[in-house]
Order: C-alpha cells, then sequence, then structure tokens
C-alpha cells in the first residue's frame, strides 16, 4: 500500500536514507516510513482574533491523524486581519494575502510530497486561499474553519465589529456620544473566533460546508466551543480515510458542487465576496463557472436566513437551529440542491443529508421556512450596462429602495471618500464612486467597509448609492455595487465619470449605467491616461501585474 503514497518520493529506497535521517529528527521512527505524510497549514497567529485559537486546533488535528495511521507534519502560513486593517493602507494587502496563502500551501506539500493536507483556518482570506491550494494539488484534503466569535453584548443589544463602523457613522453625524460609541467599541469582539454576522468567513465556511470540503455541522461552530475542537479531530480521522480511499478535490469540487455552495450562499444572505472567491475556486479545478451562473440561481432561490449585517442574527444562533445542514436540506427537498455531489467523508450530499430535519425548528426567526421567506428571491445581484461591461455585484437585502438615480460624487480612493462622508458633504440622493481602488488599480482591491458602514451611521443607508471598483465586506449592506468591471485602472467606463455625471443603479432590472452620450464617453477616452502603478517592488507589484479582472474572480493564475 505504500507506494500509493506520494512520500514514497522522500521515504523509499536506500538512496533516501538522508531524506530519512532528517525526518527521523523530527519524530520519525522505523515503522513510520510506510505511513501517509498528511500535512497540517496552521494558520495560527495572535494578530486577530480570527486566527488566535486556531493552535489548539492544529494540536488536536496532529495528534488524531498519529492515531488514525497518518503522519502528521505541520507547517504555518499567513493571514492579515481586515477587521483591523479595515479603512487603511493595509487592507490592499487583504485579497493579495488569498493568493500568498493558496501559494505558500502548495509549495509546502509539493515540495515535501504530502499525501494529504488539512488546512486550519480563521480569518476571510485562509477560505478561499486554502481551497484554491486544495483545487491546484489534487491530494485527499479538507478544510477545519477555526469557528465564528460569539457576539458581543451592550445591555441587550448583540454586536459585531460591524457594529463598531457603524458607530462611527453615527457619533459624526452627532446621533451617538462619544461614551457609547467606546462601550461599543470595548463590547463588540469578546473573544476569539471570526467575526460573528453572516459576513466574508462565516459566507465561506459555509460554502466550503456545501461543497463538501469540509464536515457537516463544522461552519457555524463557534470558535471557544469544545465542539469545535472535538470536530477538528473528526476532521483528521476522515482525511486520513481518504488518503487511503484516495478521494481526491477534482472528485468533490464539481460543477455541482460550486452550484449547491452558491445555492447556500444565497439561502442564507452571504457576502458578495463568495462571488470572487467561488470563481477563483473553480478556476483552480478547471470547472467552468461565471458571474453569470451567480444570477440564475439568485433567481431561483430566496434568502431563508435572517442573518446580520442586513438581519438580526448571528453565526452561533444559526447553528443553534440546525446550522448548514438545516438550510441544505429545506434547499435540498424544493430541488435546489444535487444530492449526488460527493463529500470528503466518501458519502454524498443526500447520504449527509438524510436524517436532517427539513423543517425549521418553531418559535424562532433565524432561519424561515419556505411560504414566509426574508426575501423572495437571492439577494447578491449582477448588475451589468454601459458603466460594467463585465458586470458588478450588488447586495440588495436590507435595502429599502432597489433602484436610485442621482448624479455621481467622484473619489479616486476610499480615504477622500471616507474625509467627505465624516465632512458631511454627501447628500440623499448621491451616487458616491470609488474609484481606482480594483485589483489593479489599489491595488488589491480593498473593501469599503468604512465608507458604507459611515453611511449606514450618518442615516444615509437608504437614500445614498454607492459604486466602487473595490469590494466590500461582508458586514456591509445597502444600495452599494462592488467588483465594477472592468476597472478603472484597466480604462473601464468608472474611470470616465465625472462629479455630478447622471448614474442609474436598478436590480430589479440588474442594470448600472450612466447617462453620459456616447461622443463626449469617447472624448474623455481619448484625454485618459493609465496612473502610474502605486507599487514598483515587491508583493504588491507583482500582484499587479498578474491579477486578473474581477469580474474573473481577481485570479493571478
Amino acid at each position: 500500500m505504500k507506494k500509493t503514497f506520494r512520500s514514497r518520493i522522500i521515504t523509499e529506497g536506500v538512496e533516501r536514507s538522508p531524506n530519512r535521517a532528517m525526518l527521523r529528527a523530527v519524530g520519525f521512527s522505523d515503522g513510520d516510513f510506510d505511513k501517509p505524510i498528511v500535512g497540517i497549514a496552521n494558520a495560527y497567529n495572535t494578530i486577530t482574533p480570527c486566527n488566535m485559537g486556531l493552535n489548539t486546533l492544529a494540536l488536536r488535528a496532529e495528534e488524531a491523524v498519529r492515531q488514525s495511521g497518518g503522519m502528521p507534519q505541520m507547517f504555518g502560513t499567513i493571514t492579515i486581519s481586515d477587521g483591523i486593517s479595515m479603512g487603511t493602507e493595509g487592507m490592499k494587502f487583504s485579497l493579495v494575502s488569498r493568493e500568498v496563502i493558496a501559494d505558500s500551501i502548495e509549495t509546502v506539500v509539493n515540495a515535501q510530497s504530502m499525501d494529504g493536507v488539512i488546512a486550519i483556518g480563521g480569518c476571510d482570506k485562509n477560505m478561499p486561499g486554502a481551497l484554491i491550494a486544495m483545487g491546484r494539488l489534487n491530494i485527499p484534503s479538507i478544510f477545519v474553519y477555526g469557528g465564528t466569535i460569539k457576539p458581543g453584548h451592550l445591555g441587550d443589544q448583540d454586536l459585531t465589529i460591524v457594529s463598531s463602523f457603524e458607530a462611527v457613522g453615527a457619533y459624526s453625524a452627532g446621533r451617538m456620544d462619544e461614551t457609547t460609541l467606546l462601550e461599543i467599541e470595548r463590547h463588540a469582539c469578546p473573544g476569539a473566533g471570526s467575526c460573528g454576522g453572516m459576513y466574508t468567513a462565516n459566507t465561506m465556511s459555509a460554502a466550503i460546508e456545501a461543497m463538501g470540503m469540509s464536515l457537516p455541522y463544522t461552519s457555524t461552530m463557534a470558535a471557544e466551543d469544545l465542539e469545535k475542537a472535538e470536530s477538528t479531530a473528526r476532521s483528521a480521522t476522515v482525511l486520513v480515510n481518504a488518503v487511503l480511499k484516495d478521494i481526491r478535490p477534482r472528485q468533490i469540487l464539481t460543477r455541482k458542487a460550486f452550484e449547491n455552495a452558491i445555492t447556500v450562499v444565497m439561502a442564507i444572505g452571504g457576502s458578495t465576496n463568495a462571488v470572487l472567491h467561488l470563481l477563483a475556486i473553480a478556476r483552480s479545478v478547471d470547472v467552468p463557472l461565471t458571474i453569470d451562473d451567480f444570477e440564475t440561481i439568485r433567481r431561483k432561490v430566496p434568502v431563508l436566513c435572517n442573518l446580520k449585517p442586513s438581519g438580526e442574527y448571528v453565526a452561533t444562533q444559526l447553528h443553534a437551529v440546525g446550522g448548514i445542514p438545516l438550510v441544505m436540506r429545506m434547499l435540498l427537498d424544493k430541488g435546489l440542491l444535487h444530492a449526488d455531489a460527493l463529500t470528503i467523508t466518501g458519502e454524498t450530499v443526500g447520504d449527509i443529508l438524510k436524517n436532517v430535519s427539513s423543517h425549521p425548528p418553531a418559535n424562532q426567526d433565524v432561519v424561515r421556512p419556505f411560504n414566509n421567506p426574508v426575501y423572495r428571491d437571492g439577494h447578491l445581484a449582477i448588475l451589468k450596462g454601459n458603466l460594467a461591461p463585465e458586470g458588478s455585484v450588488a447586495k440588495i437585502s436590507g435595502i429599502k429602495k432597489r433602484s436610485i438615480k442621482g448624479p455621481a460624487r467622484v473619489f479616486d480612493s476610499e480615504e477622500d471618500c471616507m474625509n467627505a462622508i465624516l465632512a458631511r458633504s454627501i447628500r440623499p440622493g448621491d451616487i458616491v464612486v470609488i474609484r481606482y481602488e480594483g485589483p489593479k488599480g489599489g491595488p488589491g482591491m480593498r473593501e469599503m467597509l468604512a465608507p458604507t458602514s459611515a453611511l449606514i451611521g450618518e442615516g444615509l443607508g437608504d437614500s445614498v448609492g454607492l459604486i466602487t471598483d473595490g469590494r466590500f465586506s461582508g458586514g456591509t449592506y445597502g444600495l452599494v455595487v462592488g467588483h465594477v468591471a472592468p476597472e478603472a485602472a484597466a480604462g473601464g467606463p468608472i474611470a470616465l465619470i465625472q462629479e455630478g455625471d447622471i448614474i442609474r443603479i436598478d436590480a430589479d432590472r440588474n442594470l448600472i449605467e450612466h447617462e453620459v452620450g456616447d461622443s463626449e464617453m469617447k472624448r474623455r477616452r481619448a484625454l485618459w491616461k493609465e496612473p502610474s502603478p502605486r507599487y514598483t517592488k515587491g508583493v504588491m507589484a507583482k500582484y499587479r501585474l498578474l491579477v486578473k479582472s474581477a469580474s474573473e474572480g481577481a485570479v493571478t493564475d
């Protein structure tokens, strides 16, 4: 059996004695060279609460791999904190970190000829970065989510990190005093775990569970609860079994798996970033997926979960009423999921869900029945038009108006826009345009949580539109449109918009357009010059040269 393992390349034969000598130094004994080598990609750090509990999980996985007949080899990979870097120059490195994570896992696993890999991550880019690496490697793999943070509390109010961002806007508008602002800051993040609403981390963990690359129920567990550590040990055991049975990511990450993931993302009210990341993961396994597929599925799937940022509850409350398996079983019973899609356990989605209730519990409002959804169709709309010929992504949950028309307020950076908002120079009816923040232009496609939260805090969330070639945090809501492509730095139409131009956003018609004549746009284009790159050396300069459009997932392959 040992000849089926990739690790034989470094352990088999007399000529491999030096290789084995090195492995003996890290704990291998004579009998261990016949065992599969399992990598544990550990994103532990103390940079962010999302990841500070991961080392405990990695040690549990290490022990379980060994008990299951594998030989664990642990290595580190990076993370940055989106929440801490939000609104700063550092946020430009967030999406870049997805590629660094993928590259680092791929590099170590291939260099050490590992037979399988467990990736353990927490903050937003850990999940897609790990899945991209797994797709490229195509060896037995499983993802372990570090878990969600529990909600903070101030009086009877549940808090998340977004509460703090919105408080800044409320304070600047004179709607909140400084004492309350500081109390929200002090209580918003009570401990370890990723941001608690259905923001990007919880959205992507749910999508990975739906695709079968992590175990059922694990995407909504709290980081600090015992069941998270126990599920990590089970994940390690499942992974060793997958190595022995040769169950690989490309058998799991099929077109059906991606359709299941998109369906679940729509039903739970997930982050706009799911569009970007699922496109990138699909590319890593050569599954044809486009942004138009999200629109097709959106029209068939209602939003069933009443979760923050636009709803009332957090991920731990979804877990308490049945988690992602409940939502999936409800969707399956309506014919909206592919039951025959394979999972890392070797079972199909249908097998896993057969004993799960198909009805949400009574006397709760976290998960709604189909006859009383939060919204009748999905919340992530793909908009196109003369302002975004390649497409854009609008999150239309939690808004009173699904269309708006007004004059453009144009800013060439997030900072310029934020200054204008805090100076209270944005008025109801305005369409805020933040450009040169795309994958190449930023570079790095920053999230615009600070401006959108400030607008909501000032009471303008329902009366102001916002469009950008950058991204939005999973915590964003309002009439906002991101991922506008082509981006400004590539000469997209958003680069040619001027202050006062009339812009229309119409989610019902999937339309984003400007009312500027063709001849005038032609004149402006003749005058436009590509701006000088903001970075000329290092990781950002390399990223700028490689990265593709947001409409293709902002991939670097």
